[in-house]
């Protein structure tokens, strides 16, 4: 299993977008992005504050990603 590269929220939506995630809601600090399919992922979008590793793994899950296939989208 790779190791997790430290990210921003902004690289984490970024990453997302690439494979079909639009933005439906931006309330605070907090971007709901959702897939066509009906995957829905909230990301955090604190500017020059990272993602944290456990919350990363959690957008991962909701997305439905393995930490490969999003390590290839960066």
């Amino acid at each position: 299993m790779p190791k997790l590269p430290i990210l921003t929220g902004d690289e984490v939506i970024k990453a997302l977008t690439r494979i079909g995630f639009q933005s439906i809601r931006h309330k605070g600090s907090h971007l709901r992005l959702k897939h066509e399919d009906g995957r829905v992922v909230t990301v955090p979008v604190h500017r020059g504050k990272t993602v944290g590793k456990g919350l990363l793994l959690k957008i991962l899950r909701d997305a439905e990603l393995t930490q490969e296939e999003f390590i290839r989208l960066l």
